[in-house]
């Protein structure tokens, strides 16, 4: 069993729009289209939307897609607009992967590696994740002196030691859905900007003892979250280059 969570409850504040981020266009089309596209390859057994900012239109656009819809208002934070799921999933038992609804480059096979990964190790948690020339404003990943994976650092909580680190959150996770949601309940919103971040589940969960595990992709650009104008239109060439390549496209 397998379900799937999209967050898509952004306003976007940096594209100067009141279109809902998701909605945003790439080559004609909205970023969320591409994100249930790839996803697709998963064969959900449910999927939900996190929507919140002009929500009625994203569940509009989003109408025939087989999407079940939960709102998050006010916006508290990555982690709290995951648990908004939790009714919709209560008994569910299976992995659930979260993808973010603003990184349209995100491919098919990525998604389909990630989750045979997970599946494999048979890992609590799988994060995607990448390396990045320039890191700024991307989650870092933390790893132990022996290399081991133990935490994400939001950007704006990190160190100097931290921010060299070019190793990046993209943002999309494979969970085991046992005990998820009781652990995404001891999130606390102690930092800086009093939000719930998802990030700090990994922290919480290799705590715990649980088996959490980073799995890089090659390709910044899966991953890149698109955030204003000028990204669209990098996105937009790299999408071209990209459908050169019928591999993946």
């Amino acid at each position: 069993m397998l379900a799937v969570i999209v967050m898509a409850a952004g306003k976007g504040k940096r594209m100067e729009s009141e279109i809902p981020k998701v909605l945003h266009l790439l080559a004609g089309r909205p970023f969320i289209d591409y994100v249930l596209d790839a996803a697709s390859v998963l064969c959900a057994d449910a999927t939900v939307a996190v929507i919140g900012h002009k929500r009625e239109q994203v569940r509009s656009h989003l109408e025939g897609r087989g999407v079940q819809f939960v709102v998050q208002d006010p916006p508290l934070g990555t982690g709290h607009a995951v648990l908004q799921a939790e009714p919709l999933l209560a008994g569910f038992v299976g992995d659930i992967v979260v993808l973010s609804g603003d990184v349209p480059l995100i491919q098919r096979t990525t998604l389909a590696q990630l989750v045979e990964i997970h599946r494999q190790r048979r890992n609590a948690t799988t994060v995607l994740t990448t390396v990045a020339e320039n890191p700024a404003g991307y989650g870092r990943i933390v790893r132990d002196e022996k290399g081991v994976f133990s935490a994400i650092v939001e950007e704006r909580e990190a160190s100097a030691e931290v921010r060299q680190v070019k190793e990046i959150n993209s943002g999309i996770y494979v969970f085991d859905s046992t005990e998820f949601f009781d652990y995404l309940k001891q999130i606390q919103p102690d930092n800086r900007k009093g939000e719930y971040y998802l990030t700090d589940l990994i922290e919480i969960m290799v705590k715990a003892g649980k088996r959490v595990e980073a799995y890089p992709v090659a390709d910044f650009w899966e991953v890149r979250g698109i955030n204003t104008k000028q990204e669209v239109k990098e996105a937009e060439r790299e999408y071209q280059a990209l459908t050169q390549r019928p591999k993946n496209y």
